[in-house]
């Protein structure tokens, strides 16, 4: 399997895996020599990253970290319960959440579930899915994100509850925001933010009158904006004010927004997407949390293409688990001549590094 961006594919590829609607409907098979037709389609889709069936790494495997079935049935879930929450707002004026409860917790346990049984650092790149709206998939990835952190930060079965259910509610408030403005191509103006600003307190107002949701996991949606340096919102509180649960959910927040396509930019990866969490440890998030994220996911996916320090290029066949920054890489390249594929740890090799990517040259291109 090898990682690369949509616009870099090329007639006669193959997929490794189909390409789904959220609804569970196969959009593009795997196995099938692509025409140029379909790749459009798959640019015009959104998607910027598909695994390809490659020779160099043909037995090279990434795993889901979620099942395609737990992923299919999250989505739907999601985008029910949040139309309904919507749906009832609009007519009544006020939200019933008698089964909001209920739902959400039978689906935090089976992601729960899924990721407990994950071996490996989290990489979301190998789900290919094409989503109706961003919030659906958005709500979910965070909960994945946040659901490995506190994994390994040794959370209870009952703390990763309480955030895993914050966490795939945090955005819940956004579905009083109006859709022009959630779905605006272009800057948003100074007062269009503010409406923006609004759905973490509407989230908060929500989930805290919700029978069954406790407070803690209520001000997940409050406070996933606020940062440590007082600058966030709604309340631009700072420091210890600022629950453990939504700095954790900051980070995840963040990462995914970056890593996923967005109306207005196209996604990042992963490192990159570090690079802006780095960039803001200490003042905007947590350094620790920041630094505990950066070993649960996988930074250099599996099967991306990489140019090392040295001249070399190859493909990322395998994850230091804890040290993704350093996994181990396949060579297949050096100074531009073809040689026969062998593997570095660079975690052993320590003056060997990472130098670029290909499927980001893909996407200046």
């Amino acid at each position: 399997m090898r990682l690369v961006t949509t616009k870099s594919l090329k007639e006669n590829d193959t997929l490794c895996r189909p390409v789904y609607h959220e609804n569970g409907n196969v959009l593009i098979q795997a196995d099938i020599p692509l025409s140029q037709r379909i790749i459009n389609r798959l640019i015009k889709l959104g998607i910027g990253y598909v695994y390809i069936n490659d020779e160099i790494t043909s037995d090279i495997v990434v795993k889901n970290v979620v099942s395609e079935e737990t992923r299919l049935e999250a989505i739907q879930t999601i985008k029910k319960e949040f139309a309904e929450i919507s749906n009832h707002y609009v007519i009544n004026k006020s939200i019933n959440t008698i089964h909001l409860s209920k739902t959400f917790t039978k689906l935090v346990h089976k992601i729960l579930a899924d990721i407990k049984t994950a071996d490996d650092v989290i990489s979301i790149l190998s789900d290919v899915f094409c989503y109706d709206s961003y919030i659906f998939t958005h709500s979910l990835n965070v909960t994945i994100y946040t659901i490995g952190l506190a994994k390994e930060m040794k959370f209870t079965e009952k703390q990763l509850f309480e955030i895993g259910l914050g966490a795939i509610l945090h955005d819940v408030g956004k579905i009083m925001v109006p859709k022009d403005i959630l779905e605006k191509n272009s800057r948003l103006t100074a007062e269009e933010f503010a409406i923006i600003k609004q759905h973490s307190r509407a989230g908060f107002d929500l989930l805290r009158n919700t029978p069954n949701i406790s407070l803690i996991t209520a001000h997940c949606a409050f406070q996933h904006h606020e940062r440590l340096n007082g600058s966030g919102y709604p309340q631009g509180i700072s420091g210890d004010q600022i629950h453990r649960y939504a700095k954790i959910l900051a980070v995840a927040d963040v990462f995914d927004a970056c890593t996923s396509n967005r109306i207005y930019r196209k996604a990042m990866l992963p490192h990159e997407a570090l690079e802006i969490l780095y960039a803001g440890a200490g003042t905007l998030f947590d350094k620790e949390i920041v630094e505990m994220f950066s070993r649960t996911v996988a930074i250099y996916p599996t099967g991306l293409t990489v140019y090392l320090n040295d001249g070399r290029k190859g493909v990322v066949s395998k994850q230091n688990k804890f040290f993704s920054m350093r996994p181990i890489i396949r060579v297949f390249e050096h100074a531009g001549l073809r040689v026969e594929p062998y593997e570095i740890d660079l975690l052993k090799d320590r003056h060997i590094a990472i130098i670029e990517c290909e499927a980001r040259l893909g996407v200046e291109q």
